[in-house]
């Protein structure tokens, strides 16, 4: 590859880390400014969150009894299937359910505002709200930061709560374990650091599934193949960074409480 092309793609990646933080820095300072969409918010609410409840619950529920029979089969060879309920709430609080549901999440959600605020600026709807006077960034992004950094919070917990239940549905309908046993387990051995890292890391993931479906939404040109294109760009970018994140918030949580 020529130098100039790399070059050229370097200053392109670089501009578009700085348009993405200035973005994103406006749309967050709008939360302090009136007026403040209340509406929308409620509005994207109900899309990003009540929409996302059955892939969700389904999601969760399988993950839950993928868990079980895989950590139950690996146990079994240590005779110590008692902490099958263990190995399930762990893997499902700290990991799994969080990052999971912002997966689906961001493949349902990311994809949909970039089609939609794409859409809106090929047709120039975006540059008639400016003419009108009303911030883009305020009445299109803030709202959608704010419902997803809120409802993944939620939609998380619940989650990790169907994979319990559904660990616990596959160890005591199909492996014969004891119910009592496995929710016990599964309780008992949870500590506040293993809930904090669950709980922190779905606001990190939401915002970065609403900035980025924004961001690409926001920036899309040519057309209808634009839309597409900035569709496809916003699902993968914001899966990548889920993942990034995740591993940068398991290594900082765990060198500070050492779990």
């Amino acid at each position: 590859m020529p130098l100039a092309t790399i070059d050229a793609a370097a200053k392109r990646g670089v501009l578009a880390v700085q348009q993405y933080a200035a973005m994103s820095g406006r749309a967050m300072g709008n939360l302090f400014r009136r007026p403040f969409y209340r509406s929308d918010v409620f509005l994207q609410a109900d899309i990003i969150g009540v929409g996302s409840l059955p892939i969700v619950i389904l999601t969760g529920f399988f993950l839950g009894g993928v868990l079980a029979l895989q950590s139950s089969s690996t146990l079994t060879q240590f005779g110590a299937t008692a902490y099958t309920g263990q190995l399930v709430s762990f893997s499902m609080i700290k990991e799994i359910g969080p990052v999971v549901t912002a997966l689906m999440v961001s493949g349902r959600n990311a994809s949909g505002m970039a089609s939609e605020l794409g859409s809106m600026m090929v047709t120039e709807q975006i540059d008639a709200m400016r003419a009108l006077g009303t911030d883009p960034l305020k009445k299109l992004v803030m709202p959608r930061i704010v419902a997803t950094v809120v409802m993944l919070f939620f939609l998380v917990i619940l989650s990790d709560m169907v994979g319990i239940f559904g660990g616990g549905f596959v160890s005591v309908v199909m492996l014969g374990q004891d119910g009592s046993q496995y929710f016990h387990t599964a309780y008992q051995s949870l500590e506040f650091p293993d809930v904090l890292q669950g709980l922190v890391k779905p606001v990190f993931f939401g915002f970065i599934i609403a900035s980025i479906g924004c961001f690409y939404g926001m920036k899309t040109r040519g057309g209808t193949q634009g839309v597409g294109r900035s569709t496809t760009q916003a699902v993968v970018v914001s899966s990548i960074l889920i993942i990034v994140t995740d591993f940068l918030i398991s290594r900082f949580l765990i060198g500070i409480f050492g779990r």
